[in-house]
């Protein structure tokens, strides 16, 4: 039991060091509606066509791209929204805040979040993922979607967390643009 518990606290220890600190500002206005439309995803990079499943959940197979710059960014959560209120256990709050997240951290290597190629998000609730999906297809409204995968997990890193993304974009990517 008390290896369990050693190894218990070393894999809490490892996801608390990876994701939740909030950047600070804050300026996209994700609502419930996610009044944020991000307009041609991945610059240049080519998303596979996509079946009728992939389209009706928002994610494309794959993607593609050439040259720019890989930005692997880790697992963002949040128990704090852009002006410091408390959001722990507000699955809409925190999924704002996640996504405002992401897009700050790729502004500081000039990128946003058209440039995301792939992302996995974890939920504590399954009966949640719609909520994902819908927010996917107020980000991406062109179709150009993500990589995407979704995972249940029984707990996260501090209590109050419903959900953490970690995401992959490639910003200035070349590639020439093709139709989702």
């Amino acid at each position: 039991m008390k290896r369990f518990q050693s190894m218990q606290a070393a894999r809490m220890s490892r996801a608390a060091r990876r994701g939740g600190a909030a950047l600070g500002g804050g300026s996209l206005a994700l609502g419930l509606g996610l009044g944020l439309g991000v307009a041609g995803a991945a610059q240049g990079a080519e998303h596979m066509p996509k079946n009728a499943y992939q389209t009706d959940r928002a994610f494309s197979p794959g993607v593609v791209t050439e040259g720019g710059k890989t930005v692997w960014l880790a697992g963002s959560s949040a128990l704090k929204d852009a002006q410091g209120r408390d959001i722990s256990y507000q699955f809409d709050a925190q999924l704002k805040r996640v996504w405002e997240q992401i897009d700050e951290t790729l502004a500081l290597q000039g990128g946003s979040l058209k440039d995301v190629v792939t992302i996995t998000v974890y939920l504590l609730d399954p009966r949640l993922g719609d909520k994902v999906v819908a927010s996917r297809k107020a980000l991406w409204p062109d179709g150009r979607y993500p990589g995407s995968a979704l995972i249940t997990v029984s707990n996260f890193a501090k209590p109050g967390i419903l959900v953490e993304i970690q995401a992959v974009a490639v910003v200035g990517d070349r590639r020439a643009e093709v139709a989702p």
